[in-house]
């Protein structure tokens, strides 16, 4: 049998999935094919081209604050123009190249360079916003897809992971060949689907589970929940088609939360071992 496992977005918390493979690792429990959207990408790729769980959480406390990038007032002015429909400025937005070269330095070093070359099959999802498409990133095409010119093989990992956390408003699209991609959870924020195509039995979904707003939540909160709803309200056709959910519990960690990486960490890994007789009862 073979186990998949899908990695929502969600932006700094996506360090918690590096928990969840901790854990799984540790009860001996193997994933063969893996994919992942936006910050559920960065995990994936690395994951894939075969750094360990924890090397993974040493890399993201090392680069945090490099991969980040932007602040949360340039989140709150990016979001604040986009509803309100003002034009924004292309040079206002970040580029995210900065991400794309540590994570073409990070591949280079395992001696890949294009994600053809990642020995595990993974799939990274993106949005084209010129034909409103969505693209899949992968290492493998799937047999007997209508459209073969979804996927997309000849790329760099650097590029891959930039172009799938392309947040609408905050970052620039990023531009390859003919495209320019953005954030893939527009439209595909867990990637149950695309994981199954690449011939796993069974699917494990990770997601994050939205925080309560109360009287004490800030602007910030607000805007952390209505992702996590919009991402939810996404994904409900994709998380229907998975085995099991992993709802991690993140306990309103920002969006740039850099500071709380050790505790989304170990909340990633105590999901997991929260739901051990579950996953185990999935896999036997």
């Amino acid at each position: 049998m073979k186990l998949g496992i899908a990695l929502s977005g969600g932006g700094i918390r996506g360090i918690a999935h590096a928990g969840v493979l901790k854990a799984l690792e540790e009860n001996e429990i193997n994933i063969d094919i893996i994919g992942g959207t936006s910050c559920g990408s960065l995990i994936a790729s690395l994951y894939a081209m075969g750094y360990s769980p924890y090397y993974i959480y040493i890399l993201f406390k090392r680069y945090a604050k490099e991969l980040v990038e932007i602040s949360g007032a340039s989140i709150l002015s990016g979001l604040s123009n986009f509803m309100m429909n003002k034009k924004i400025p292309m040079k206002g937005l970040k580029s995210g190249k900065n991400l794309e070269s540590i994570y073409n330095k990070i591949a280079y070093k395992k001696g890949i360079r294009k994600i053809s070359e990642i020995p595990m099959p993974i799939v990274i999802p993106t949005v084209d916003i010129i034909n409103s498409k969505e693209y899949i990133f992968t290492n493998c095409i799937p047999n007997n897809v209508r459209d073969i010119d979804q996927y997309i093989t000849d790329i760099t990992v650097g590029k891959a992971v930039r172009a799938s956390s392309s947040f609408p408003a905050v970052f620039m699209p990023c531009e390859f060949n003919k495209h320019a991609f953005m954030d893939g959870g527009v439209l595909d924020n867990v990637p149950v689907n695309e994981v199954k195509k690449q011939g796993a039995d069974k699917v494990i979904a990770v997601k994050f589970e939205a925080d309560v707003v109360d009287d004490e939540s800030n602007v910030m909160d607000i805007i952390m929940k209505t992702i996590d709803i919009m991402g939810s309200k996404i994904s409900e056709e994709s998380l229907e088609k998975s085995d099991l959910i992993l709802d991690v519990y993140t306990d309103k960690v920002g969006l740039l939360d850099v500071d709380k990486l050790d505790s989304c960490y170990k909340y990633g890994y105590n999901c997991v071992m929260k739901n051990l007789d579950k996953i185990k009862k999935l896999i036997n």
